[in-house]
């Protein structure tokens, strides 16, 4: 740990030299911004952090609510550099997690080591409108999961997201876009990448993971992977996207996170699809988005070399999300979100969950400084014990 420490000295000392100038940057444009005097190169450094508060209980006749919980936690707490080099055309970023749910996840696959590093990509626009990626970053999968944690419309992510995303890799990406005209515009992105998960450093156990998506804007560009419409926009803008995920011969249960599926003679394979479907909706404040995820695999229950199931399974299955929110002229915004997921019980052993969410969110320099709470009830079908959650989280982005 001595070297995280000299780092983080270094990188204080650093930003300490001289802390008595006056600088021209402006909160949420990034603790640093600076240009090669020769145009050689850019660089923009930017902190952020969550502060949240959780309370949970349970209702197991659903009259009343007892066996409390609750607890504060840092949810996540990060670096962010970003810039381009040699050209404008050769973007790059990387961002470091520091909180414990950004690090956790160390295994004999990551040496055994903390997973600081989130991103660490290279973007080339090497013709037109085309870009390619080479390192480690977010595929092209559903869009709760691409637009950043950062710039939500509540405290966290839908449940559909936390079961079904395909989150970042280490890979390669292609993204481009059509401008068919009259204001309509076609992206799309195609991913291969390594089909584990993210710092995955001791091989590939399985096949590899390709991701593809397509995105249409029938009303013209708009900011669709970003909550809360702050623009007001003045004619309803709307993107609908699908996407793809075929991880061939995966070894985990969620294609790349989950339990690996081992056996007393390496891992258990089976491919694994996973499609979405979503899209988003602004104008005049108004907020709409909603996703479907559906997994499935070839051979969900892993068995070992002689044929007999050892209790790992894939969580097939699908899900559903949708959420509305109104953003208020004086920055408070009021969101509801209703959730399902439907894993597979034959296969799972898991019944029906639904979530519902109502939220409350004050912007006070829009994504860059906020407050936000929510109100959930899960109710599980196959489970007299249904849960109450409160939340309250402070976010900051420097």
């Amino acid at each position: 740990m001595k070297w995280h420490l000299l780092s983080a000295f270094l990188l204080i000392s650093i930003l300490s030299v001289n802390a008595q100038e006056i600088t021209e940057n402006t909160f949420g444009k990034g603790l640093v911004n600076v240009v090669a005097k020769d145009s050689s190169y850019s660089l923009n450094f930017a902190a952020r952090f969550q502060s949240l508060f959780t309370s949970n209980w349970d209702s197991p006749d659903n009259s009343a609510l007892e066996n409390g919980t609750s607890n504060f936690l840092v949810r996540r707490a990060r670096l962010k550099f970003k810039g381009f080099a040699y050209s404008p055309k050769l973007r790059y970023k990387m961002e470091l997690g520091l909180s414990n749910r950004d690090i956790s996840g160390a295994s004999e696959y990551t040496h055994d080591a903390p997973r600081y590093i989130l991103d660490a990509v290279i973007k080339w626009n090497f013709y037109e409108n085309f870009d390619l990626w080479v390192g480690q970053t977010k595929l092209p999968g559903n869009r709760e999961r691409i637009i950043s944690s950062g710039n939500m419309q509540t405290v966290d992510r839908s449940l559909v997201n936390s079961v079904f995303n395909v989150d970042r890799e280490m890979g390669v990406q292609l993204h481009h876009y059509f401008d068919l005209g009259n204001n309509v515009i076609l992206k799309e992105a195609v991913a291969l990448s390594q089909g584990e998960g993210r710092n995955v450093t001791r091989g590939n156990k399985g096949g590899y993971h390709f991701t593809g998506r397509a995105e249409l804007f029938p009303f013209g560009d708009f900011d669709a992977y970003s909550g809360a419409d702050f623009a007001r926009e003045e004619t309803p803008k709307l993107a609908i996207g699908a996407a793809y995920s075929h991880n061939g011969n995966a070894v985990r249960t969620e294609s790349v996170d989950g339990d690996y599926m081992e056996t007393e003679t390496g891992f258990y394979e089976t491919d694994i699809k996973t499609f979405f479907l979503d899209a988003m909706m602004k104008y005049r404040g108004v907020t709409l988005m909603a996703e479907y995820a559906d997994r499935s695999a070839d051979n969900p229950i892993a068995v070992d070399e002689n044929g007999l199931p050892t209790g790992d399974v894939v969580q097939v299955g699908d899900g559903f999300n949708a959420q509305a929110a109104y953003l208020f002229k004086n920055n408070f915004e009021v969101v509801g979100r209703y959730t399902t997921i439907k894993l597979d019980e034959d296969i799972t052993g898991v019944g029906v969950e639904n979530q519902y969410t109502l939220g409350l969110s004050k912007y006070l320099v829009k994504h860059k400084l906020k407050v936000q709470t929510d109100l959930s009830l899960n109710d599980y079908a196959d489970n007299l014990d249904n849960e109450v959650m409160y939340r309250l989280q402070v976010d900051i982005h420097f």
